[in-house]
């Protein structure tokens, strides 16, 4: 289909389907505007009241398609078309019994339209966002598209195994590590359709190397799957803190669009210690690299720069351990809070009930002495611990 431009009146995108009838036996020849096809200088955007809008394209061996447009307040439409061929034309009317021009005009009431054949669509942009289909190109109310298949989710991995890694140099180890990795990689598969997808690395099938250096100590691990993960550590020198700097992936995916998967981020700030201790956290951290790539850390216990007999040195803990032990010890002091309101009463009670029947000549326990009034005291006080 051609598609012709007036300035800002109108734009069209016809193709035609003529029914010639020169000469018996009439014939159907169906063509697309060629791709030469252009506005004639007669094109008009007319004015108002006293022309209409129109629309003459010209192409091949003087062919000639003419649309004019009326419209109202709210709507448009083709009033008429018409189209003037040459039937010498053997390109587009390879059979002809006959030569010279011949014309077919035709009137429209069709709003804007998207038909195929001899319809034309046109949307003006001097009105709103006009746009109606015809009913021959408008969807069939028993056949509805069946939705596409929706993408099955990746299986989730278990936890990651935990190993140990050390890096060491001319002047002994630089770098202990223990801890169990998990890629989190989101990407685009070749359906177009966007995959989270969990990789753990395998300690059994991944090889570790690394070098020292007095501001930066790097750990490389190469997996399967031409997989290149990098660890780097820095130091501040100012407070004797190491911290995790950056990290830095290479792999393939397969099933992605671009199979090749590269992210790095060199400004993180994340297992951080002082140097000459050890950073340990029992609980999974969350280290977000970039925003399709980030690192589960499982069970971390690390300590770079100075290592020394190639051994951990004190432990500080991370905040989601410490947060963990204070939920026990919490319930532990409110156990302990309750205990203690209780025998405050008890003795309250107990002192109050011995003042009253002293003063009245009264054994607290008629007939039985105060010690069984404790006996039994205990016994319920034993039996409220075990129900709760």
């Amino acid at each position: 289909a051609g598609i012709a431009e007036l300035g800002y009146c109108h734009v069209a995108q016809a193709g035609l389907d003529l029914l010639g009838s020169s000469n018996p036996p009439t014939s159907n020849v169906t063509f697309d505007l060629p791709s030469d096809a252009e506005m004639l200088n007669s094109s008009s955007c007319g004015k108002e009241n006293t022309s209409d809008p129109s629309l003459v394209i010209g192409f091949g061996k003087e062919h000639m398609l003419t649309l004019k447009f009326t419209r109202n307040a709210t709507r448009y439409s083709v009033q008429l078309m018409s189209f003037v061929y040459n039937l010498s034309d053997t390109h587009l009317f390879p059979n002809a019994s006959s030569n010279g021009k011949n014309h077919n005009g035709r009137q429209s009431s069709t709003s804007s339209s998207a038909c195929r054949g001899t319809e034309s669509h046109s949307d003006c942009s001097v009105s709103s966002g006009c746009h109606t289909r015809c009913d021959q190109d408008g969807p069939s109310p028993t056949t509805a598209p069946p939705a596409p298949p929706s993408p099955s989710p990746s299986p989730v991995p278990e936890s990651p195994s935990v190993d140990k890694y050390n890096v060491s140099g001319t002047n002994g180890t630089c770098l202990l590590a223990s801890m169990g990795l998990q890629l989190n990689l989101t990407y685009e598969r070749k359906d177009n359709t966007t995959v989270t997808k969990l990789l753990n690395i395998n300690p059994n099938k991944t090889s570790a190397s690394g070098s020292c250096g007095a501001q930066l100590v790097t750990l490389e691990l190469r997996s399967e799957g031409a997989t290149v993960l990098l660890f780097q550590f820095g130091m501040n020198a100012s407070s004797s803190r190491f911290f995790l700097q950056g990290i830095q992936l290479n792999t393939t995916l397969p099933d992605a669009r671009d199979p090749t998967f590269k992210a790095a981020n060199n400004s993180l700030r994340a297992l951080q210690a002082t140097v000459g201790n050890s950073y340990k956290c029992n609980a999974e951290e969350h280290v977000r690299v970039t925003k399709a790539f980030s690192v589960n850390i499982f069970k971390v216990w690390v300590q770079a720069f100075k290592v020394e007999g190639g051994q951990f040195g004190s432990v500080e803990e991370c905040l989601l351990d410490e947060n963990n032990m204070l939920i026990p010890i919490a319930v532990g002091g409110a156990l302990a809070g309750l205990v203690l309101i209780v025998l405050i009463a008890y003795l309250v009670g107990r002192k109050r009930s011995h003042a009253g029947t002293a003063a009245a000549g009264l054994s607290p326990f008629p007939g039985t002495g105060s010690r069984r009034g404790r006996h039994t005291f205990w016994q319920r006080f034993s039996n409220l611990l075990h129900s709760m």
